[in-house]
């Protein structure tokens, strides 16, 4: 795959970010990842060190278009989900994406980035894929409409395990469609390398389409 390396500016804020391309980008869907806490700063190779940027340094081909935002060093990407929708909107327009075809996943603090930025945009993305994160499982009703895949390492003791399960539980409870997949006896980098390497949520991820862009009120929104 081709790639570049850019640096998003809006205001006083800046974030690197590196997307990776196909020759023919034509009807391809776009995948987000979020890298985990140890990524962060201003080193854009510490990209490659886990998940799907580590896979395409290795020479996969993945059949979409994908961004890598880097996240700064005093941020966690819970705390700057607007910047990185905007970055998102810039690379939408920039490939031509269609709005139906896109996807976000990330791993350890990308996990819980990943399911801040469903929560916080629930009718933007066709699928949302979590690999040991966790997040709010009361917010948890706002996905209802979007498919999930969240996969964990049994035997993680940096994100325990159960934060994913209560998410999807909660998300499930609220009529949604998430699904769980627990890596027994693996634990955090060597859960979150298996995920990526041999499970199907890249080819899961690939295959969603959102039919469903209805406005969904944020919790407690009728108490504002």
């Amino acid at each position: 795959m081709n790639f570049k390396g850019c640096v998003y500016k809006k205001d006083d804020f800046s974030m690197n970010y590196k997307v990776f391309y196909n020759e023919n980008n034509d009807n391809l869907p776009l995948i987000v990842y979020l890298h985990g806490a140890g990524e962060r700063g201003e080193n854009i190779s510490h990209l490659y060190r886990h998940g799907i940027p580590k896979l395409i340094n290795e020479g996969r081909e993945i059949p979409a278009v994908v961004l890598a935002p880097q996240c700064p060093a005093l941020c966690v990407w819970d705390n700057i989900v607007d910047r990185v929708k905007a970055l998102i909107d810039t690379i939408v327009k920039e490939y031509n994406i269609k709005n139906d075809r896109i996807c976000i996943t990330g791993s350890s603090m990308g996990g819980f980035g990943t399911w801040s930025m469903g929560l916080t945009y629930p009718s933007f993305f066709a699928g949302i894929a979590p690999v040991a994160g966790g997040g709010m499982s009361w917010r948890c009703a706002k996905l209802a409409k979007t498919p999930v895949f969240a996969v964990h390492g049994g035997a993680d003791d940096v994100v325990p395990f159960i934060y994913s399960k209560l998410m999807t539980d909660a998300v499930n409870a609220n009529g949604g469609n998430a699904r769980l997949l627990k890596l027994d006896g693996l634990g955090h980098n060597d859960g979150i390398d298996f995920a990526y390497r041999n499970t199907e949520i890249i080819d899961w991820l690939l295959n969603m389409r959102r039919n469903n862009f209805d406005y969904v009120p944020e919790i407690c929104e009728e108490m504002f």
